[in-house]
């Protein structure tokens, strides 16, 4: 049956499912009320207010995402014979989602070049060959990458041993994702974070969700927007997709809404994929006709107005209409809603940030905001959506090429510590120095680095030319697989909730949550901070200002945190108090902007022409399922958008006659980096015409290495392809 709604019944089925794949309902939900931030989106459930809460003590807030991640972890052990009656070629035939469901990692493994299977080893062998390599290899041949899952210690940890050790090859999964946010907004208000906290959803009357599918992605969401729907509030949904779960909703933990749905969206925008830039500055044009602008904040707040707002006038409607695909009377409607609005928050996830010009795309929203006084006020701000539950977090306590001035300067005169200078490498430059052997070794805390690049082949034969590959994993994926190093080591670590001491993680309000952990569920993964320690004491075990020993215990490494991260420093006793806090300096109620002159900057642009114009041409972008989260794969079928499989290209029935094909006819999608052959092409009426959707990460071979300059984020939305019949292809 096809969807008509996001969330209700299907939701609840969905819980008793998992329920039984766990060992019982009541097993599940124990699991889930446990004092642990939530494993999945940035949002903020869980911590010291027990799980399935949120920062603003709202219970039952759980979703499908959490759920998923939940039953992973709780999966059997994979077996030692598991390894030996199965190949390495055969692992690499697995989906996804059943790398995903082959249970949880409890030996290390590892891979020899020239092997046909992993092989188990003892820890004690892993730590000693790995650390041998890393002696015998120079720092800066080394890099460091860091997922999102990880907590504030491992990642300030980790950082700080790859920094003492020797490199600033050091980042984190955001390059991938939301570096565009934070640089975008750095640039325009001086904090690259939310400007917003929770409480605000509750206080504005509208909301922008811009490039974003949070009814999948992020469903806690959605009960922000159906309460503000039901204050007679507006949710403007700007995206190339009419997604389900975005024009209507049924919360489960709503019985109302759960019967008889909740209209979400009250104004829905499909521009072409990469037209979002023109159809912003098109909102702005139409603001300023209205005379909605605040002109005192504007004097008082803001610098480069008289720019930007000769570039407005400047900007014809014709080029708006031409690059975005939305008419002008349909921008003028939007511009009309907004400048009804008291309070307004803009949200966006990875359909803004995904682009070659993704961090002009976030300064045009911020310009957007500002010219109406928007930043700075309750109920207003900008809010970019996170993914992963600490991937700011992870980036707030070092984890980026160059440290922050202030962090650098507070580790060598608190601690002592000596640090490297050199200029560190985002994540894709470390995947091009890898692919021409200027890299050795590679350290991966969590994650899946091939399956997170584009151009997977690029990436995959990049990778293999690593002397050695280490990565700390709770379950198997496709990273683990392909792109192997002549040495690969994968050490299974202990899930967030198994963690024998507390740890903290960070929201995308800023909000720092307190987990405490709990008993390992199987015997074999170690704690992440055992494991990091250890290496530490192993390969620096001299190192001036640390003593590793007492790098084992959380609250240590909370302390040297507090001492040199800005905001952090109530972090230190939070394992004793339980008092969760709000970082200073990066949300704010009043126009004062964290930037040298305490104003905001005001940004103009040229608007880039709209690609995938010739006749066999569309414009692709790569999306995540609803039984997805990141690279990981819960479930093949797409629930809201009435999928069954994942080896589709969706676009609109014109374009399947455009094309001369048929619903389900094998065809073969090109790029000017890759092609994927034997897929099914059918047709979805609720995408533009000219545009397409493939799933990510399996449509990651057509992505290009096309990055926005600015952030060096990838451009995983708006690649040109080309579609043609492949009729002979085997089913």
């Amino acid at each position: 049956m096809k969807a008509g709604s996001g969330g209700g019944f299907r939701a609840i089925q969905y819980t008793w499912k998992k329920g039984r794949e766990a060992g019982g309902l009541w097993k599940l939900y124990k699991a889930m009320r446990t004092r642990n931030a939530c494993k999945t989106c940035a949002l903020g459930m869980g911590g010291q207010k027990g799980g399935m809460v949120n920062e603003t003590g709202s219970f039952p807030e759980v979703c499908k995402k959490s759920l998923q991640a939940m039953v992973a972890d709780m999966q059997p052990a994979i077996e030692p014979t598991f390894w030996q009656q199965n190949s390495i070629a055969d692992l690499q035939q697995r989906t996804p989602r059943e790398l995903e469901h082959l249970g949880r990692l409890v030996h290390p493994v590892r891979y020899r070049k020239g092997a046909t299977h992993f092989e188990t080893v003892t820890w004690r062998e892993a730590y000693d060959n790995i650390v041998e390599k890393l002696h015998q290899t120079d720092p800066q041949r080394s890099f460091w990458y860091f997922s999102g899952r990880s907590s504030n210690e491992a990642g300030f940890l980790l950082q700080l041993m790859a920094r003492i050790y020797g490199t600033n090859n050091i980042n984190n999964c955001s390059f991938y994702c939301h570096q565009a946010s934070g640089v975008g907004l750095q640039s325009a208000v001086g904090t690259g974070t939310a400007t917003v906290v929770l409480e605000d959803l509750e206080k504005a009357d509208c909301v922008f969700v811009i490039g974003g599918n949070p009814a999948s992605n992020h469903p806690r969401l959605m009960t922000n927007l159906m309460h503000l729907r039901r204050r007679g509030g507006k949710v403007i949904v700007i995206n190339p997709v009419r997604e389900t779960g975005m024009l209507k909703f049924r919360v489960p933990s709503d019985p109302v809404s759960l019967l008889i749905g909740s209209n979400i969206a009250s104004h829905y925008v499909q521009p072409h994929i990469g037209g979002d830039l023109a159809l912003l500055w098109g909102i702005a044009k139409a603001v300023c006709k209205l005379g909605a602008m605040d002109e005192a904040y504007l004097d008082q707040y803001c610098n480069d107005v008289d720019v930007w707002r000769h570039a407005v006038d400047a900007i014809t409607w014709e080029e708006i209409e031409t690059k975005s695909g939305v008419s002008r009377s349909e921008i003028e409607t939007i511009a009309e809603v907004y400048a009804e609005s008291k309070r307004c928050v803009f949200s966006w996830t990875m359909g803004i940030t995904h682009h070659a010009h993704g961090v002009k795309n976030v300064q045009a929203v911020a310009n957007l905001a500002l010219c109406r006084g928007m930043v700075g006020k309750p109920g207003s701000g900008l809010m970019p959506i996170r993914g992963h539950s600490n991937v700011q977090g992870i980036g707030s306590v070092g984890v980026t090429p160059k440290l922050k001035n202030q962090i650098f300067e507070a580790l060598q005169s608190k601690h002592q510590v000596q640090l490297p200078t050199t200029i560190g490498k985002d994540t894709l430059e470390c995947i091009e120095a890898a692919s021409r052997y200027e890299l050795s070794v590679g350290f991966c805390l969590g994650g899946n680095l091939y399956g997170s690049n584009p151009d997977s082949k690029f990436a995959s034969e990049a990778l293999s030319r690593l002397d050695m590959s280490v990565m700390l994993s709770t379950a198997m994926n496709t990273g683990h697989v392909n792109g192997l190093a002549a040495e690969t080591y994968i050490l299974p670590v202990l899930a967030r909730d198994e963690e024998p001491e507390p740890t903290t993680q960070e929201s995308m309000f800023n909000y720092v949550r307190l987990s405490d952990g709990g008993p390992r569920r199987l015997p074999g993964p170690r704690s992440e901070i055992e494991v990091i320690a250890e290496f530490g004491n192993r390969l620096i075990p001299n190192a001036k200002g640390i003593d590793w020993d007492a790098m084992r215990k959380t609250s240590t490494i909370r302390q040297w945190i507090a001492d040199v991260i800005p905001g952090y420093d109530q972090i230190s006793d939070i394992d004793k108090t339980g008092n969760e806090f709000q970082i200073g300096n990066r949300t704010f109620h009043e126009p004062k902007f964290a930037t040298a002159d305490g104003r905001a900057k005001m940004h103009t642009h040229a608007i880039p022409e709209l690609k995938g114009r010739e006749d066999r041409e569309l414009r692709l972008m790569t999306v995540r399922s609803e039984g997805q989260f990141n690279t990981v794969v819960y479930e093949e079928e797409d629930l809201y958008r009435n999928q069954d499989r994942r080896d589709v290209i969706l676009m609109h029935p014109d374009d399947l006659i455009r094309l001369g094909l048929e619903h389900d006819n094998r065809v073969q999608v090109i790029s000017d980096t890759g092609s994927l052959q034997n897929i099914l092409a059918r047709g979805y009426d609720s995408i533009r015409p000219g545009n397409a959707l493939m799933y990510f990460p399996e449509a990651n071979v057509l992505v290009p290495r096309h990055t926005d300059p600015a952030s060096k984020t990838p451009a995983f939305k708006g690649v040109v392809v080309r579609v043609i019949s492949d009729q002979n292809a085997s089913v």
